[in-house]
């Protein structure tokens, strides 16, 4: 068979599994229903003078924490249950490349990180009702949070693949994406500048996925911010497949 169908077969089995266990229904409404408390009250969207068109400062303040947990429950039982109820051999065993599994489990976690986004859209007819968007910044919100949901998903597939505990898998998950959110914030790069200098400060800030979110979200869509997440998309994926393989062998 080739590659595209084998990726297919894959994620239609995987997208199967995550509807039927209920998890993705779950995912998307704790996404949804937070990410309009926390936009519409929490930061007093309707006060007057409070109203922010692009969303930059209430909606997209959000998805960055959200999907930091939310991302690695979709994800840490990509290959965890895989590797615990033992048909990671039967999978590996089917005629097709690792890395087309890899792929496909991928990609059907992300469909479900996907769709939560996606179903995020009536706050953004709720702006365009009450005011006039700036539709450039909030495009470059939801490409920012696309982004930044893909990576930490892709960090939980690597994580997945070493152990078969689901609840080690998520903490172990979570605590990584937290402390690659946690440099770009003032105090940590305050810290890391008195001790290390600006130059090496700086150089730390740009592993964060934050800071590079931050500029995606604000409309600033450059090569480098793009190419770091998907360098570190490919990375976690590279290391799946590491990991799937010396299993296999």
């Amino acid at each position: 068979m080739s590659a595209p169908r084998n990726i297919w077969i894959i994620f239609k089995r995987e997208l199967k599994a995550q509807f039927n266990s209920m998890l993705a229904y779950v995912f998307i409404v704790i996404f949804v229903v937070l990410a309009m408390a926390l936009t519409f009250w929490f930061r007093n969207f309707f006060d007057p003078g409070a109203q922010d068109a692009s969303l930059e400062f209430t909606f997209f303040l959000w998805p960055a924490w959200l999907l930091m947990f939310l991302a690695p429950a979709v994800g840490m039982r990509l290959w965890s249950e895989e590797h615990r109820t033992g048909t990671v051999e039967l999978l590996l065993t089917m005629p097709m490349a690792p890395w087309q599994a890899i792929v496909g489990k991928f990609l059907a976690g992300l469909a479900v990180i996907t769709i939560a986004i996606i179903c995020s859209f009536p706050i953004v007819i709720t702006v365009s009702y009450l005011g006039d968007p700036d539709n450039g910044k909030v495009i470059g919100g939801y490409l920012a949070t696309f982004l930044y949901g893909a990576a930490c998903l892709a960090i939980t597939c690597s994580v997945s693949a070493f152990t078969r505990s689901v609840v080690a898998c998520l903490i172990i998950s979570v605590t990584i994406c937290f402390l690659m959110l946690l440099l770009a914030v003032p105090p940590v790069q305050d810290y890391f500048t008195d001790i290390l200098g600006g130059k090496l400060s700086d150089a730390i800030s740009s592993l964060s996925m934050f800071s590079h979110y931050n500029d995606i979200k604000r409309g600033v869509v450059t090569l480098p911010n793009i190419a770091f997440f998907a360098s570190l998309i490919g990375f976690c994926l590279f290391l799946t497949s590491i990991v799937i393989k010396t299993k296999r062998s």
